[in-house]
C-alpha cells in the first residue's frame, strides 16, 4: 500500500495519483506559503537552475524570478501531466525563463555542466535507480554547483546510503528538510 501511496521506488506515479496531488498542493497553497522552502537554496541572478521533479511547478514561479531574465530554470519530470502543467504555468504567469523538459527517469537532454542549482524536492524516495539517476544529476551540475535532495517518503539514512553508495556526490549539509550536495571529484581514467 505504501508504495500505491507514495510511489516508493515506482519511477512515476499514475496519472490519477499526479491530479490527486496537484489538487492537496492547491488546498494546502492556500493557507501555507510555500516559496520560503526555497530560500536556503540561495538562487541568485544568471543561475541555471534544475527543478528536478517539478511535478504540478509550485516552486518554478519563485525559481524563475531568483534567477532572473538570464538566468534558466529547468522543470524536469517524468511524467507527461507534469510538463503540461509547466506549459500552462509558464504561459499564464508569462516565466519567460522556464523550459519544461521530459525525462526518461534518468537522463535529461541538457548539455553536461549546465546547473548552478539542482533541487529535487519530495521524488527522491520513487527513483527506482538512485545510483544512474544521482551519476546523471551530477553530469548535469557545474564542478561548483549544489544538489538540494529532499528525503520525500524515505528516512534520511535511505537518502544518505543512496547518496553515499553513487559515489558521485559528497554530503556538505544535512538540515530537517534536505541533503545539500557538490559534485564529487570523479579520477581521469588513465590507460
Amino acid at each position: 500500500m505504501k508504495k500505491v501511496l507514495f510511489g516508493n521506488n515506482m519511477n512515476r506515479m499514475p496519472g490519477w495519483a499526479f491530479r490527486m496531488m496537484a489538487f492537496m498542493f492547491k488546498v494546502a497553497d492556500l493557507f501555507q506559503h510555500h516559496d520560503n522552502k526555497l530560500d536556503p537554496f540561495n538562487i541568485r541572478k544568471g543561475q541555471t537552475v534544475i527543478d528536478y521533479g517539478s511535478g504540478t511547478g509550485r516552486y518554478l514561479p519563485f525559481a524563475s524570478e531568483h534567477a532572473g531574465e538570464n538566468g534558466m530554470v529547468y522543470a524536469v519530470d517524468i511524467h507527461p501531466l507534469a510538463v503540461r502543467s509547466a506549459e500552462r504555468l509558464i504561459e499564464k504567469q508569462h516565466l519567460k525563463n522556464v523550459r519544461p523538459l521530459l525525462t526518461d527517469g534518468i537522463t535529461v537532454g541538457l548539455p553536461s555542466n549546465v546547473a548552478d542549482i539542482i533541487y529535487a524536492l519530495d521524488m527522491f524516495h520513487m527513483v527506482s535507480n538512485p545510483t544512474e539517476f544521482l551519476k546523471e544529476l551530477q553530469r548535469l551540475t557545474k564542478p561548483d554547483g549544489v544538489l538540494f535532495l529532499e528525503d520525500g517518503h524515505q528516512k534520511r539514512s535511505i537518502t544518505r546510503e543512496k547518496i553515499i553508495n553513487s559515489v558521485s556526490w559528497v554530503i556538505l549539509e544535512e538540515t530537517k528538510t534536505y541533503v545539500k550536495c557538490r559534485p564529487a571529484i570523479q579520477e581521469p581514467v588513465h590507460d
